[in-house]
């Protein structure tokens, strides 16, 4: 079993947790009790020039430990001073040592939208991420059938939140398009080997039409990646390590811009 498998397998043990504490009717009518969300995740990433999502993360599985200290609204914070556009907040508590909390937290404590980092497997999981503040979910390619990615987009778009379908290769990126998907990723990480590419952005970005947007996820560590994903017409870029390992986030960010 893989680890995209594993982390899988145990978001569905936490959605039966958590179910077993707060039932999916009294979820989803807490989500719905919530203004409907005006899709700020797709709106950010909407400027004519390349946005920057950036992401709070404790620890991966092909990294381990990135960030023993980790004061993560200050860390946001200190994104949103740097000028991001988006935040992406870890919530997966085994792998990448997240937690809900520190979404919540996070959501409550900046103006700009943040992304429920996590595999989502269940409807639960979107609700969950209405709850928290979120104003994006991510729902991967190769854990998820059309259909199912199909009703999480429409369950989003009742919610007011945005989905951010993520794709590692052309059958992937064929099916979000045919599950409606408005903001497509791919992953330059092999989820399944944690090899990276970032050839992989410019090769399926043939693929996505204009008037979807396009997120380069994963691998982007230099001015160069950066300026090359501009090159090939992105519309954002996700980055978690290389930020994170920074002590001065504004002079990295700064230094990605290019400026």
């Amino acid at each position: 079993m893989n680890i995209l498998d594993q982390l899988a397998d145990y978001a569905r043990e936490r959605v039966a947790r958590d179910k077993a504490q707060v039932s999916l009717e009294t979820l989803k009518a807490k989500a719905l009790a919530l203004p409907v969300g005006a899709f700020a995740f797709e709106r950010a990433l909407s400027k004519p020039d390349l946005s920057f999502i950036c992401e709070c993360k404790k620890a991966s599985p092909s990294k381990g430990l990135i960030a023993p200290e980790f004061p993560y609204l200050d860390i946001a914070r200190a994104y949103e001073f740097a000028g991001a556009d988006a935040i992406s907040v870890l919530t997966e508590p085994k792998w990448f040592l997240g937690s809900d909390q520190y979404l919540s937290d996070i959501a409550a404590a900046v103006d700009i939208p943040c992304l429920r980092k996590d595999f989502t497997v269940d409807e639960y999981m979107i609700y969950q991420a209405k709850v928290l503040g979120a104003s994006a979910v991510l729902l991967i390619c190769s854990l998820l059938k059309e259909g199912e990615i199909r009703d999480s987009i429409a369950l989003c778009d009742t919610l007011g939140l945005s989905a951010l379908v993520e794709a590692h290769d052309e059958d992937e990126v064929k099916m979000a398009l045919n599950a409606g998907a408005r903001v497509i990723g791919v992953n330059n990480r092999n989820l399944k080997t944690f090899s990276v590419d970032t050839e992989n952005s410019k090769r399926l970005r043939a693929l996505i039409p204009p008037d979807v947007l396009f997120v380069s996820e994963s691998g982007v560590g230099s001015a160069q990646d950066v300026a090359e994903l501009r090159g090939v017409g992105a519309d954002a870029v996700l980055i978690g390590e290389t930020l994170m390992r920074a002590a001065d986030k504004n002079a990295k960010l700064a230094e990605l811009r290019g400026v």
